[in-house]
């Protein structure tokens, strides 16, 4: 166990780049985590908030802060550090098996890399909300059918996920197709579907998409999705309206005239 408050101080600034857990200052003082030691860490952590090492985000949750942050109320420095908090999360939840998902993705597709204020994470696993501040992260599961078999869709969906870097953050969000289909569901009631952003899509990448992909991922989900998308698409690109015509047809679906019931 360490016990030399400087050292603490010293490796915490050298191994993490300003988002600490709990459990990070805990593994520094005691890489076992053993129980007898709680109390060593709580008073390590009152001495460095007191200090000014480190500043409370919520319960167990600290930045170490850049000389300027000292000046930042608690809003601006979520921000600041809100893709690196979002990546922590990930990283200690799910480590590598995820994909961002929904219209958060396909903004980053189209180079909008604006904070959310509802993010979602795919995952093989883990259902569970976090707040922080104004901000919501989703940890989710996605399940599918197929001739009445159940399938766990993470496993099969994340080959269609890629890497981007926002803001020097390597982050995996699902492809474009994916991204398109995710978008066109109804994810939050209060939201519903944001319409634009998927006629600008459609606009923007309708010749380089994967039609593939599309009949793939039509096996098992989105089947309003792509009801929704064929209305779009027969006055952006015939052809892509007759892919999302026939993956319907493959799959046995209903046609909904979704220019009557957008939400």
């Amino acid at each position: 166990m360490i016990k030399d408050f400087n050292k603490i101080v010293n490796k915490m600034l050298k191994k993490w780049w300003n988002v600490v857990f709990k459990k990070d200052i805990f593994e520094l003082i005691d890489p076992e985590c053993k129980s007898e030691y709680a109390w060593v860490v709580n008073k390590t952590i009152y001495k460095l908030r007191a200090q000014g090492h480190i500043i409370p985000l919520k319960s167990w949750v600290y930045i170490v802060p850049e000389k300027e942050d000292l000046k930042l109320n608690e809003i601006d420095l979520v921000e600041k550090y809100y893709l690196k908090l979002l990546k922590k999360y990930i990283t200690n939840l799910v480590g590598s098996h995820y994909y961002i998902s929904w219209a958060k993705s396909l903004e980053f597709h189209l180079k909008n890399n604006s904070l959310a204020d509802k993010i979602y994470i795919i995952n093989k696993s883990i259902n569970k909300k976090i707040i922080v501040w104004n901000y919501e992260i989703y940890f989710k599961t996605l399940s599918g059918k197929q001739y009445d078999k159940k399938y766990n869709l993470y496993n099969l969906f994340c080959v269609y996920s890629r890497k981007v870097n926002i803001d020097g953050i390597d982050l995996k969000i699902s492809g474009l197709e994916l991204s398109l289909l995710e978008t066109a569901l109804v994810s939050d009631s209060e939201q519903g579907i944001d319409i634009s952003l998927l006629i600008k899509a459609i606009k923007k990448y309708w010749k380089v998409m994967d039609y593939d992909i599309f009949q793939e991922v039509g096996k098992y989900k989105y089947n309003m999705s792509f009801n929704r998308l064929k209305e779009i698409a027969k006055t952006i690109d015939r052809d892509l309206y007759d892919v999302f015509l026939d993956v319907i047809k493959k799959n046995g679906w209903c046609f909904v005239w979704e220019w009557l019931r957008w939400i």
